[in-house]
């Protein structure tokens, strides 16, 4: 818990941060402000006058059911028109209004738990669409996200750098390709393809408003053709659409086209967030900024040598009570860092989850409970089923060997011993993401070995078969994109046994254990399906012994589709009606994420 609010601090102090330099003014309160240049300011006013305009008609008594629907369409249009300014400048208030309709938990960790009832698009959206409609809920949910588009709009200032603009173009790229075109936040309607066009029309307004900072003007014109491009291959149907091909034509090239924009501008960036400033390709390392996602202590220096510590004592049996085990002991390296067991043998509840790629995270273990990695090595070490010490006792053996005494001294300046030893750990962790499985080679365009079936698999995975509304590209884990700020937990109703006849819910309640707020009972951490191909058992509990199986539980619906019945369940689908083949093809390209060496 302490690690978990120091970390609740630094990002705080962060966010701060940021926002002063943004604003430029100390005395300004957090509010939904941000400085813009005049022109983008005209454009951004307009969008949210034309969804204000529109939200409003909804609810007029003299609109018919028809008529609400084209209203709600045109206002979503003008809500989308504005998402690149809106999700840079405001995040918080652009979560909100972009929100599934479920309900959401804040505040567990300092202990001002506020369970919250959802509001903005996506409310509207389902309740607008049901056979009966709730008039009450509908209106509600109406009233207050045109009232928080006013609130925003009466509070926009404006001016921007020319950073603010590329940080503003990459974030808008890569949700599209992450978030856009996977149907997250169209529900009912499915027409997140169309909607992806018209936040590329914003990014060329934004362009052309910027022209003048262009030294090439055929870099200029490049970028507009190559979003128009991309526009006029969005233009498809939502369930066979080729999002392979789109990521790989369009997404890289725009990324690769917007590192020599910021090159012609001569762009100097302050800091990096969690996307790569020089980022030209979505799947891959360089695509992040690993430090964004360590702890704010972390220290580079020597960092090499400090990853190969963390991996000497990652395997080293010494630092547990009765020196049987080791981090290596359930996360074995040849089995991408699981153990291959439904649950461990020492009284362990819950099913091993891999470390490869955890370091992409803003929570740890499958209930969240860990802030950091740093904290994680905490939670392991206390656990009486596993190394069952005290973390004073582990730095006493790790200060005992001479060898581990030198390099702790040479490579950390400071007497944090405890910290140190987690550090290293954590570096070596937060080295274990390689990116080179044949699935990362072929998208990067470095081979051409997908085969038709592995090519369809992503699409559908991507697609109508909605995995990636919860497992986003490219790490395919639960850490939201493109600002990577928060890590969901998802409860689908996973059951305690095979029996798809009399199923019964798995009786471990995940997140709720910790804070015993019941709208989180049975809530647990969305992993990556990074190396689902060789990290059998599957599920918290280790119910599934085949990806097979776990696809016949999303194909029925969840825990929803077997019978067993919950009020929270946050699948974004009663059932998914693939068939044999797509679900073949599913499994077949999750197997091509299975990295190569370690």
């Amino acid at each position: 818990m302490k690690d978990i609010l120091s970390r609740a601090k630094a990002y705080l102090c962060v966010c701060l941060l940021l926002l002063l330099i943004a604003c430029g003014k100390e005395d300004k309160k957090y509010v939904a402000v941000a400085d813009f240049s005049t022109d983008i300011s005209v454009l951004y006013n307009d969008y949210l006058s034309n969804a204000i305009t529109h939200l409003d008609k909804i609810n007029l008594e003299s609109t018919s059911s028809s008529e609400r629907k084209e209203f709600y369409k045109t206002a979503r249009k003008y809500f989308k028109l504005m998402e690149p300014i809106l999700a840079y400048s405001d995040k918080n208030n652009y979560k909100s209004l972009n929100a599934p309709n479920i309900i959401q938990v804040k505040g567990e960790e300092s202990q001002d738990t506020r369970v919250i009832n959802p509001i903005g698009f996506q409310v509207i959206e389902e309740n607008l669409y049901e056979d009966q409609i709730d008039t009450l809920v509908l209106n509600r949910a109406v009233n207050v996200t045109r009232d928080r588009l006013r609130l925003i709009q009466k509070n926009v200032a404006l001016k921007l750098k020319d950073y603010h603009i590329i940080w503003m173009l990459r974030d808008q790229i890569v949700r599209i390709a992450t978030t856009g075109i996977t149907g997250f936040d169209s529900p009912v309607l499915s027409q997140s393809l169309l909607e992806s066009n018209y936040t590329y029309n914003t990014i060329i307004e934004i362009v052309k408003m910027n022209e003048d900072k262009f030294k090439s003007k055929e870099l200029k014109d490049k970028f507009i053709e190559e979003i128009i491009a991309a526009q006029k291959d969005l233009d498809h149907d939502f369930d066979t659409f080729d999002r392979f091909t789109f990521i790989k034509k369009h997404t890289d090239y725009q990324l690769k086209l917007l590192v020599d924009i910021q090159k012609d501008w001569n762009v100097t960036f302050p800091f990096e967030m969690a996307l790569s400033n020089s980022m030209t390709t979505l799947f891959s390392d360089t695509a992040f900024n690993i430090d964004y996602f360590s702890d704010q202590l972390s220290d580079t220096t020597k960092l090499s040598e400090k990853i190969i510590f963390g991996r000497e004592l990652f395997n080293d049996k010494s630092l547990s009570k009765d020196y049987s085990m080791a981090c290596a002991t359930c996360h074995v390296k040849d089995l991408a860092f699981t153990d291959g067991k439904k649950t461990f043998d020492k009284n362990q509840t819950r099913n091993t989850p891999t470390v490869a790629y955890s370091a992409y995270q803003q929570a740890f273990f499958m209930d969240a409970r860990a802030g950091s990695l740093e904290g994680q090595v905490v939670g392991v070490v206390k656990n009486h089923n596993e190394f069952n010490m005290s973390m004073d006792s582990v730095v006493a053996r790790v200060m005992n060997n001479e060898t581990y005494k030198n390099k702790l001294s040479d490579l950390y300046k400071n007497k944090r011993v405890d910290y140190n030893i987690r550090h290293a750990i954590a570096s070596y962790i937060r080295s274990l993401n390689s990116f080179d499985s044949k699935f990362d080679k072929n998208i990067r365009g470095e081979e051409n070995t997908l085969t038709e079936e592995e090519q369809l698999g992503f699409n559908l995975f991507m697609g109508k078969a909605m995995c990636a509304t919860c497992h986003f590209a490219p790490v395919f884990n639960g850490t939201v994109p493109p600002n990577y700020t928060d890590t969901e937990l998802e409860f689908i109703g996973v059951p305690a046994t095979k029996d798809t006849l009399n199923a019964k819910l798995s009786p471990d309640l995940g997140r709720y254990e910790l804070f015993k707020t019941p709208e989180r009972k049975h809530f647990f951490k969305t992993p990556t399906v990074r190396n689902a191909g060789i990290t059998a058992p599957y599920m918290h509990n280790g119910v599934y012994t085949t990806l097979d199986e776990v696809m016949d539980f999303y194909n029925k619906g969840g825990g929803a589709g077997l019978g067993i019945e919950n009020d929270y369940q946050t699948l974004p689908f009663d059932n998914l009606k693939l068939s044999k083949e797509e679900i073949a093809a599913i499994i077949a390209f999750m197997e091509t994420l299975n990295d190569g060496k370690n």
